[in-house]
Protein backbone atom coordinates (compact mmCIF):
# COMPACT_ATOMS: atom_id res chain seq x y z
CA UNK A 1 0.00 0.00 0.00
CA UNK A 2 2.46 2.06 -0.64
CA UNK A 3 1.49 4.20 -3.37
CA UNK A 4 -1.57 5.83 -0.72
CA UNK A 5 -0.34 8.61 1.49
CA UNK A 6 -2.60 9.27 4.43
CA UNK A 7 -2.02 13.18 5.26
CA UNK A 8 -2.09 15.43 7.83
CA UNK A 9 -4.04 14.09 11.84
CA UNK A 10 -6.02 11.22 9.60
CA UNK A 11 -5.35 7.35 9.95
CA UNK A 12 -6.59 4.83 6.95
CA UNK A 13 -8.88 2.38 9.07
CA UNK A 14 -9.94 -0.88 7.32
CA UNK A 15 -13.04 -1.99 8.79
CA UNK A 16 -13.55 -5.52 10.37
CA UNK A 17 -15.86 -7.99 7.98
CA UNK A 18 -19.09 -6.01 9.62
CA UNK A 19 -21.03 -9.25 10.97
CA UNK A 20 -21.73 -10.02 14.30
CA UNK A 21 -22.50 -12.23 16.60
CA UNK A 22 -24.86 -11.87 19.75
CA UNK A 23 -24.25 -13.51 22.80
CA UNK A 24 -27.28 -16.18 22.16
CA UNK A 25 -25.23 -17.19 18.79
CA UNK A 26 -27.47 -15.04 16.26
CA UNK A 27 -25.23 -13.79 13.55
CA UNK A 28 -26.14 -9.71 12.37
CA UNK A 29 -25.46 -9.13 8.92
CA UNK A 30 -23.32 -6.18 7.78
CA UNK A 31 -26.33 -4.35 7.11
CA UNK A 32 -27.49 -4.50 10.75
CA UNK A 33 -24.31 -3.53 11.93
CA UNK A 34 -23.56 -0.47 9.98
CA UNK A 35 -26.28 1.32 11.90
CA UNK A 36 -24.41 1.42 14.93
CA UNK A 37 -22.09 4.54 15.74
CA UNK A 38 -19.05 3.05 16.39
CA UNK A 39 -17.15 1.17 13.96
CA UNK A 40 -14.21 -0.60 14.19
CA UNK A 41 -11.08 -2.10 12.51
CA UNK A 42 -7.56 -2.37 11.79
CA UNK A 43 -5.03 0.93 11.43
CA UNK A 44 -3.41 0.82 8.32
CA UNK A 45 -1.69 3.85 7.82
CA UNK A 46 -0.95 6.83 10.03
CA UNK A 47 -0.37 10.64 8.94
CA UNK A 48 2.46 12.29 9.91
CA UNK A 49 0.29 14.37 12.78
CA UNK A 50 -0.73 17.82 14.07
CA UNK A 51 1.28 20.85 12.23
CA UNK A 52 2.66 22.49 14.66
CA UNK A 53 4.96 25.60 14.30
CA UNK A 54 8.45 25.18 14.62
CA UNK A 55 10.23 26.92 17.61
CA UNK A 56 13.78 26.68 16.24
CA UNK A 57 12.48 28.72 13.18
CA UNK A 58 13.86 32.11 12.37
CA UNK A 59 14.30 34.08 9.04
CA UNK A 60 16.36 36.57 10.97
CA UNK A 61 19.59 34.29 10.14
CA UNK A 62 20.21 34.30 6.69
CA UNK A 63 23.30 32.97 6.31
CA UNK A 64 21.99 30.16 8.91
CA UNK A 65 21.04 26.48 7.49
CA UNK A 66 17.67 26.93 6.51
CA UNK A 67 14.78 24.96 9.27
CA UNK A 68 11.28 24.09 8.54
CA UNK A 69 8.51 26.86 9.12
CA UNK A 70 6.73 23.93 10.91
CA UNK A 71 6.93 20.20 12.43
CA UNK A 72 4.46 17.25 12.88
CA UNK A 73 3.44 16.05 16.41
CA UNK A 74 2.60 12.17 16.31
CA UNK A 75 -0.72 10.73 16.79
CA UNK A 76 -1.36 8.37 19.28
CA UNK A 77 -2.45 5.58 16.90
CA UNK A 78 0.16 3.10 15.46
CA UNK A 79 -0.02 0.98 12.80
CA UNK A 80 -1.62 -2.58 13.74
CA UNK A 81 -3.48 -1.25 16.18
CA UNK A 82 -7.52 -2.41 16.70
CA UNK A 83 -9.32 1.14 16.50
CA UNK A 84 -12.89 2.08 17.50
CA UNK A 85 -13.95 5.50 15.75
CA UNK A 86 -16.98 7.42 15.41
CA UNK A 87 -18.72 6.66 11.97
CA UNK A 88 -20.17 9.47 11.46
CA UNK A 89 -16.73 11.61 11.22
CA UNK A 90 -15.14 8.54 8.51
CA UNK A 91 -15.08 9.17 4.99
CA UNK A 92 -15.53 5.51 3.37
CA UNK A 93 -13.83 4.65 0.44
CA UNK A 94 -12.93 1.87 -2.39
CA UNK A 95 -9.08 1.43 -3.27
CA UNK A 96 -7.87 -1.45 -5.23
CA UNK A 97 -11.10 -3.26 -4.52
CA UNK A 98 -10.62 -3.32 -0.84
CA UNK A 99 -13.46 -0.96 1.84
CA UNK A 100 -11.10 1.56 3.61
CA UNK A 101 -11.83 4.44 6.03
CA UNK A 102 -9.97 7.86 6.51
CA UNK A 103 -10.48 8.94 10.36
CA UNK A 104 -9.65 11.99 11.63
CA UNK A 105 -7.63 11.15 14.63
CA UNK A 106 -10.11 13.43 17.03
CA UNK A 107 -13.20 10.44 15.92
CA UNK A 108 -11.21 7.66 17.40
CA UNK A 109 -12.53 6.81 20.64
CA UNK A 110 -10.64 3.60 21.65
CA UNK A 111 -7.58 2.03 21.13
CA UNK A 112 -6.23 -1.64 21.82
CA UNK A 113 -2.96 -2.43 20.62
CA UNK A 114 -1.12 -5.76 20.63
CA UNK A 115 1.30 -6.89 22.69
CA UNK A 116 4.74 -8.79 20.56
CA UNK A 117 3.52 -11.88 22.32
CA UNK A 118 0.07 -11.88 20.87
CA UNK A 119 1.92 -11.01 17.38
CA UNK A 120 4.12 -14.09 17.91
CA UNK A 121 1.74 -16.46 18.84
CA UNK A 122 -0.83 -14.62 15.94
CA UNK A 123 2.14 -15.43 13.52
CA UNK A 124 2.82 -19.27 15.08
CA UNK A 125 -1.06 -20.05 14.83
CA UNK A 126 -0.68 -18.90 11.04
CA UNK A 127 2.29 -21.16 9.77
CA UNK A 128 0.80 -24.42 11.65
CA UNK A 129 -1.07 -26.58 8.84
Amino acid sequence: MSELIVVGDRVLIRPDSGEQQTESGLVLPASVAERDRIGSGRIEQVGPGHLIPNPDYSDSEPWAEPKKIGRYLPLEANVGDLAFYQRKEAIEFTYKQTKFFIVPHHAILALIRPDHEDVISELLDSNRP
